[in-house]
């Protein structure tokens, strides 16, 4: 029999260390998080409807206040996540978990998503984004928000699933910028042959791609992590 000096308070603290150095995306996620909004979120913090990156349909004219309503509670939800998905936090700062989780869900998420239909619906890049940014807010609500009420219930396994899927639709618009980049470069050689010169075409085009593969693909990738997980949890059962 082997003896060991360890104690249970010194083996959670080692276990925990051993978790956060198999996540090393954490912080780079972080970094990327932020580097993403001190580029996205200044023009709407100017009050300025010109430095706007979408402009505004002619239709709806409270466009720019509610789009930055939308950006700033947005930003609530991006940073107030990369917090609750670290791991060394929630296991050490439980309290502070719970708080910043409320703070995620009815600061960000919450009047982020609700004004995000509105943006959406009123979006000028067309139907096809238009019927993408309202099924993203539309999930983006109910995740968060069944996620909340299982945590309220203390079913903590289902909050977590819930959750993650919270988080992929949270960050897919880093995603969905990126995919714009792309889909520009690839299809504007294109303007004078396949869209005949009209650029609000491209762009409708564009903005439709980047915004369908924004946030399905990362919501896919959540789900295929989600079963992984649960896939090696049955394994590790079979062979007890």
């Amino acid at each position: 029999m082997t003896l060991t000096t360890e104690g249970p308070q010194e083996s959670a603290v080692e276990r925990a260390r051993t978790r956060w150095w198999r996540r090393p995306w954490v912080a780079p996620l972080a970094v990327v998080a932020a580097a993403f909004l001190a580029f996205s979120v200044p023009p709407y913090l100017s009050l300025d409807p010109a430095q706007s990156r979408v402009p505004a349909p002619d239709f709806f004219p409270p466009h720019f206040v509610m789009l930055s309503l939308h950006v700033v509670f947005g930003s609530v939800a991006m940073i107030t996540c990369c917090l609750q998905i670290w791991p060394w936090f929630r296991q050490r700062h439980p309290r502070a978990h719970r708080m910043i989780g409320r703070v995620y869900v009815f600061g960000g998420c919450l009047p982020a998503g609700l004004l995000g239909l509105v943006v959406g619906v009123a979006t000028p890049f067309g139907p096809i984004t238009m019927v993408s940014d309202v099924m993203l807010a539309l999930l983006w609500l109910g995740c968060t928000l069944a996620g909340w009420r299982m945590a309220r219930q203390r079913r903590f396994v289902d909050h977590r699933r819930w959750m993650v899927r919270s988080f992929a639709l949270t960050m897919s618009i880093i995603t969905n910028r990126l995919w714009g980049v792309v889909f520009t470069i690839m299809l504007s050689g294109q303007l004078d042959t396949t869209f005949h010169g009209d650029a609000a075409l491209l762009s409708a085009t564009v903005s439709g791609l980047g915004a369908w593969l924004g946030w399905v693909l990362p919501l896919l990738v959540a789900e295929w992590w989600l079963e992984r997980g649960d896939a090696a949890r049955r394994r590790r059962r079979a062979t007890r």
